[in-house]
């Protein structure tokens, strides 16, 4: 179901010259391919043709975009050059002097917003990590300590911390938080309501990462990037801003084996990848939002899976053709109804299994398992209520668990749903940071008294669970 407040107008496929079977054939690739979507929204000609969530997952719930949130960030610097507070050619050391170091090199002088968009500045990898351990109280500093191999605006290099820097100057010369910003300039005047952000422990938003929204912001702000920055009879950002972010700035290269995926070896914009066709925004775990122009598309998807490039695949393969070779005398209501109907069935399965035994249970976390979501010796009790059970770790964590269903519950703040089942002598249990890519498989051994507790993908920010369950996220900017 679409959410409460619906941004775009809905169509169907047939109605917008789609074939519903080239969606349907996208989903079976999909799935054949063990491609983990949570929620996918495709926009073509303005209106929303097909979108689903898979249970538990949906449509009012947002979710963390990861890098996606790059692209974002780039809007808001295209809103400071328009305003006329910031430039291309502006070097970090003159709009953050309070952040140089002593000792900086020439190269490191000369670093300007174009290279920072552009991640062009001269590292060969992300620089994050060394950056932080250089100066783990500000990372503007400790980028600029990084040596620099490269002559700056000759080599790319995905590289996290030219982002974080670009929120900082955008904050410098706006006088306003980067969330601030947007949800006056862009989010409020698109109806979008449910922007929620992760931040560093200074309280500053990651701006490289973090940014949850609901699908259908992430397909609305494609669409606002389709129709060149315009929504409705407002121009939001400049024409020339989208267009200039979303063109190819700089070759992407392979990784250092020779490998590559062909949609990230198609250059690189400013805080977007160029596409084989169009271009899009991208997150880890498959956040994705793709933009093609030549079709009038949209395809908006969240996700947890290392698959980008095969979801991109399965776009050009299967959802291309489909309008390419469309025959709109041949196209079928009944397709339509169909592909909608398989739509709203999309989910995941609760775990299978009794509600017996119907007495506490104890035992202690084994974190021998690499990325433990909790600490060896957590103590763990499964306590039976009414349709499901209590969870209880250590002293401060309460979850609340579903038999046969997904029970919420949101201990620390950020919400959790949760499914669990007896299967003999061990209760596993699913636990879904819902507003992530993320969820902990947990499993009681009652004979032993032992558990573990495993994460689907490690959060990028480190495995902790209680730090996963607040909200918001505040951690040091350490994603790797």
């Amino acid at each position: 179901m679409p959410s409460q407040r619906a941004l775009l107008p809905r169509s169907t496929p047939a109605a917008s010259g789609m074939s519903s079977r080239s969606i349907g054939a996208m989903l079976d690739r999909l799935e054949a391919r063990s491609v983990e979507c949570h929620s996918i929204m495709v926009v073509r000609h303005g209106h929303v043709v097909a979108e689903g969530w898979w249970a538990p997952y949906s449509a009012g719930r947002p979710h963390l975009l990861y890098s996606l949130t790059k692209s974002f960030t780039a809007v808001a610097v295209g809103l400071a050059i328009a305003d006329g507070l910031l430039a291309l050619d502006d070097r970090v050391v003159d709009v953050l002097p309070g952040h140089v170091p002593a000792g900086i090199s020439e190269q490191a002088r000369r670093i300007t917003v174009h290279h920072l968009l552009s991640m062009t500045t001269g590292h060969r990898t992300d620089s994050l990590a060394e950056a932080w351990r250089l100066e783990p109280g500000d990372l503007v500093k400790g980028f600029l300590r990084v040596p620099f191999p490269e002559t700056e605006g000759t080599r790319h290099a995905y590289d996290n911390p030219t982002t974080f820097i670009l929120a900082r100057m955008v904050e410098r010369v706006t006088g306003r938080g980067l969330p601030e910003l947007l949800d006056e300039r862009l989010f409020t005047p698109m109806g979008i309501d449910r922007a929620e952000w992760d931040r560093v422990a200074s309280g500053a938003a990651f701006g490289f990462h973090g940014l949850h929204l609901t699908t259908e912001a992430v397909a609305a702000f494609g669409e606002l990037l389709l129709r060149g920055g315009r929504w409705g009879d407002r121009q939001l950002v400049p024409r020339e801003w989208v267009e200039l972010a979303t063109r190819r700035h700089i070759d992407t290269l392979p990784f250092e084996d020779g490998s590559g995926d062909s949609d990230y070896l198609s250059g690189y914009g400013y805080q977007f990848w160029v596409s084989r066709h169009g271009y899009h925004g991208d997150g880890s775990f498959g956040q994705q939002c793709v933009v093609v122009p030549s079709h009038d598309l949209v395809v908006a998807v969240t996700g947890a899976h290392t698959q980008a490039q095969e979801m991109l695949d399965a776009l050009w393969e299967c959802l291309l053709p489909g309008m390419d070779h469309f025959d709109r005398k041949a196209g079928s209501t009944r397709d339509d109804e169909i592909l909608a109907e398989r739509l709203r069935r999309l989910s995941f399965a609760p775990v299978p299994g009794s509600a017996a035994p119907g007495r506490p249970v104890k035992a202690s976390i084994d974190a021998s398992a690499e990325g433990s979501a909790l600490p060896g010796g957590t103590p763990v009790i499964v306590d039976p209520v009414d349709g499901g059970w209590l969870l209880r770790f250590g002293s401060s964590l309460d979850v609340e668990v579903g038999h046969g269903v997904w029970r919420e519950s949101s201990p620390l703040g950020r919400p959790v749903v949760a499914t669990g089942a007896w299967q003999g002598g061990t209760f596993v249990a699913e636990l879904y940071v819902i507003t992530t890519p993320h969820r902990v498989r947990l499993v009681v051994d009652a004979g032993a008294g032992t558990a573990v507790a495993t994460w689907n993908i490690v959060p990028l920010t480190g495995p902790d669970l209680e730090l996963h369950l607040r909200s918001p996220l505040m951690t040091r900017p350490d994603v790797a």
